[in-house]
């Protein structure tokens, strides 16, 4: 043992040896001055001209008041005056949290160490920076004093943004020198370091009265302050001591990246490495100053309907999950800003809906978009509240696809429940999403917790990546300052969904955006040549919100719009920074959300942007629209009950409806007429039940139904003489009607007057002028009456039903069922003629109208 750890020692000192040997040489102007960083667009070589060049006010050692030295000794190093570079205690502690809690978990810089790391070294947490940081730090120990160190890091030190220095801080926060600064004050700057813009007291107050108040709890325990001053301290306001707002300097001259390369900043600071903006760092980011400088043009348009209303807006890569812009607010200049894009004070609304409800009905259910679920009324579970769609009404049984373009409140509700909240969390989660316990009405967009413009442009965009999702994120690697080292810091991705699932829950989103597809909220964003999908939404106020306020049921607070395409995911809110403010949908206001979305994403889109397109994973089938479960449409099933939808594979119907298919009807048999006088008396017989006989005549070219009864005879008052009578019997029931047996009652003409003869000269000349007139061709025509004047008394006893024609040895083609839009079944019975086929089939069209009406 004794062998094994002297070989460790020799092993260790030999490492830290070869380590330190390759360490840089000391340089005082690195020591001395802050090396900016350099930030670069997506494209690698477009740099951001943002925080450049650093903003800083020198401080000699001997003019640092020792009440700001003892703040940042008690918080940083309490040792600093005893260590030679290296504290053996404070790193004895780091060694255990770092063995029990992983390397890296818990640092033991000191001062000295920290000035070495951002003057000379990378930021990555290795045993050879660690080595030649504690190397460099011994020996900048040996050649300087420990004022000249301290002051070193005083004055190079990141405080926030391009402030460099405890004295450029206290002129910029609060006006004045350091000497002038009071107890509370010095506290809250020796506290920033750890995060500048995380504890930046223009930005995030709380945060920073908080870190203020651990650092005079760190004086009193080692002895800077008594109990009673820091008491005194920690009960000090900001409000009175900062620098107000219209005298503050302009720390970023360049405002048309601000808001991005605030998020750069806030994500430098949770990054695992310790990064700091003063270590020459060389930062490539998402962003896309072409997309960037549209979003400012919108954010500055004449699409704003006043002066007060305000919006934001996230435009995310759809692949990669990179921030390409961000919209913060209309203007966003000053110090004192606040960002639209990134707070989640406002509910989303509608568009929460394929999130929450759709999206994890199919992926744990394995629902289709042809999944049908009932509109009606319908109250929550949990407090039998009463909930209402927009319009107050209620469109009875519809497909998820149609209850999602048309937005409807109560299927959503009905699908969250058939989900589960478990399953809901779950599948948020997976997008990046926090809402936090979810219940009932977060179907329709009030969930326990809300959720920023940027996470929405995130979790919408995996629906467009094949359910790949990419947390949003805005720097992809950094190059340390020796420009050989970098490290990828762009987030991994996960795989959120089934590729099946994210498809079919776009092409729904499809037919909100669509023109063509009635009742869709979001045509106002369609783009002509862009495959697009998208979700509106809309929050609203309580029944007491809207008396509290003297608002009237059209007014809402916000409006949404999250919509994608294979390149882009934009996510738009729209509302008033008082809430009390109404956006009145009653009107064109609606739409600000929509037409923010159109203008930005018609500009960055390419012509070349891909379709959505449709993966291996999902079918498309027909089905007949309200079967539970879902079958197939058969060739019988109406157009208007026909639905094309898709399926993830392998969960289709099998089995297809019979709901519109039934046996054929039989032609009515024996039909006959007996005419007495100028009646005819029809009958007939039929072996089907329940059926009745729609009874029709034809006359002079025109066709008339006189009755449809379930009565076997029908008595026709009214023969005329001289004409011809087609009577027809069709059977007929709720859904199907028979071919027509048909038979033909010709009436004799009485003989005509000789001075009519003149006026009917084709038809009596064999009386008046039998030669000129040629009599003999037309006799036969006068003779026809009297051949049939002895069938006066049973005129019809021969004839047969249905008989008029040989049957048609051609049968007929299906496909003139299903243009017909009604089931029918010609396959037996007697056939007419050509005429009265084609207005049989009119009526069985006109039928089948009636039916799908009726069903």
């Amino acid at each position: 043992m004794v062998i094994i750890g002297l070989a460790g020692v020799v092993f260790g000192a030999s490492m830290f040896a070869y380590y330190a040997s390759s360490a840089p040489e000391i340089d005082e102007e690195l020591l001395r001055d802050p090396i900016s960083p350099t930030f670069y667009a997506a494209d690698g070589e477009t740099e951001i001209p943002y925080i450049t060049a650093e903003n800083r006010e020198y401080v000699n050692y001997e003019d640092i008041p020792k009440a700001m030295e003892a703040a940042i000794l008690a918080t940083e190093d309490n040792r600093f005056y005893k260590h030679s570079g290296i504290d053996v205690i404070r790193l004895g502690g780091a060694v255990i949290a770092n063995i029990t809690g992983g390397f890296g978990s818990q640092g033991a810089s000191t001062i000295t160490q920290q000035v070495i790391k951002n003057s000379f070294l990378t930021n990555d947490k290795t045993l050879k920076r660690k080595a030649q940081e504690a190397y460099l730090a011994y020996k900048l120990e040996q050649e300087y004093e420990k004022e000249e160190i301290f002051e070193m890091y005083f004055n190079k030190i990141l405080m926030s943004g391009n402030i460099y220095g405890f004295g450029t801080a206290s002129e910029y926060f609060y006006g004045k020198p350091l000497k002038e600064l009071s107890l509370a004050e010095t506290a809250l700057l020796a506290g920033m370091p750890q995060s500048p813009n995380g504890y930046n007291p223009f930005k995030n107050p709380d945060r920073a009265i908080e870190r203020r108040n651990i650092v005079l709890g760190l004086m009193e325990q080692h002895g800077k302050i008594t109990t009673e001053e820091k008491e005194q301290a920690r009960a000090a306001t900001l409000d009175d001591s900062l620098v107000a707002e219209e005298n503050r300097q302009q720390q970023v001259p360049n405002a048309e990246y601000t808001a991005f390369m605030e998020l750069v900043e806030d994500e430098l600071e949770v990054l695992d490495g310790d990064y700091s903006l003063d270590e020459g760092l060389k930062i490539y980011t998402t962003l896309e100053p072409y997309v960037q400088e549209k979003v400012n043009d919108a954010m500055a348009s004449d699409l704003f309907f006043d002066e007060e209303v305000q919006s934001a807006m996230t435009v995310i890569d759809t692949k990669t999950g990179g921030i390409s812009a961000i919209g913060a607010g209309r203007d966003y200049t000053g110090d004192v800003r606040h960002n639209y894009a990134t707070s989640k004070d406002r509910p989303i609304g509608s568009t929460i809906k394929p999130l929450v409800d759709y999206g994890p009905a199919i992926e744990y259910l394995d629902w289709s978009t042809g999944q049908t679920v009932v509109d009606e009324p319908y109250s929550y579970n949990d407090n039998d509240q009463e909930i209402r769609n927009v319009d107050g009404e209620f469109l009875g049984t519809m497909t998820i696809r149609e209850a999602l373009y048309r937005s409807r409140n109560i299927p959503a509700v009905k699908t969250l429940q058939e989900v589960g909240m478990e399953n809901a969390e779950e599948f948020t989660q997976k997008l990046g999403l926090d809402f936090g316990n979810v219940y009932e009405s977060a179907a329709l967009g009030s969930p326990e917790k809300n959720i920023s413009t940027v996470e929405m442009a995130g979790a919408f965009a995996a629906f467009g990546n094949e359910g790949s999702f990419t947390k949003p994120h805005t720097i992809k690697k950094i190059v340390f300052r020796d420009g050989s080292t970098e490290q990828i810091v762009a987030p991994e991705p996960v795989q959120a969904m089934k590729d099946s699932t994210a498809y079919m829950v776009t092409d729904m989103l499809r037919d909100v955006v669509d023109l063509n597809t009635p009742g869709s909220t979001g045509k106002e964003v369609a783009i002509n040549g862009l495959d697009l999908a998208g979700k509106t939404g809309t929050t609203n106020y309580s029944a007491d919100n809207l008396t509290d306020y003297g608002l009237d049921a059209s007014s809402a607070p916000d409006v949404w719009f999250a919509g994608f395409t294979t390149d882009y995911s934009i996510s738009v809110w729209s509302g008033y920074p008082n809430r009390k403010t109404p956006i009145d949908t009653a009107s064109d206001e609606r739409l600000l959300a929509q037409r923010l979305f159109k203008n930005v994403m018609s500009q960055i889109s390419s012509p070349e942007t891909a379709s959505f397109e449709q993966p291996d994973s999902v079918t498309e089938q027909v089905v007949e629209v309200g079967s539970d479960p879902l079958k197939l449409a058969s060739a019988f099933t109406p157009y208007n009950m026909r639905s094309s939808e898709l399926f993830a594979r392998g969960t289709e119907p099998n089995s297809v409806s019979q709901r519109y298919v039934v046996e054929d009807l039989k032609t009515p048999s024996g039909l006959r007429a007996k005419v007495d006088g100028n009646s005819a008396k029809l009958s007939w017989d039929s072996s089907d039940k329940n059926v009745s006989f729609e009874v029709s005549v034809e006359v002079d070219g025109s066709r008339s139904v006189l009755t449809t009864s379930s009565s076997k005879s029908y008595t026709y008052n009214g023969l005329e003489e001289g004409k011809t009578y087609t009577f027809r019997v069709v059977a007929v029931n709720d859904t199907q009607r028979s071919d027509p047996a048909s038979t033909v009652v010709e009436v004799a003409a009485a003989p005509e007057e000789p001075e009519e003869e003149p006026e009917v000269e084709p038809e009596e000349p064999v009386e008046e002028e039998p030669v000129e007139e040629e009599p003999v061709e037309e006799e036969p025509v006068e003779e026809e009456p009297a051949v049939e004047e002895p069938a006066e008394e049973e005129p019809v006893v021969e004839e047969e039903p249905a008989v008029e024609e040989d049957p048609i040895d051609v049968p007929e083609d299906p496909t003139e069922e299903e243009e017909s839009e009604t089931p029918s079944a010609n396959s037996s019975g007697n056939s007419d003629n050509d005429q009265g086929k084609d207005k049989d089939k009119d009526n069985k069209i006109d039928q089948g109208n009636k039916d799908e009406n009726k069903n």
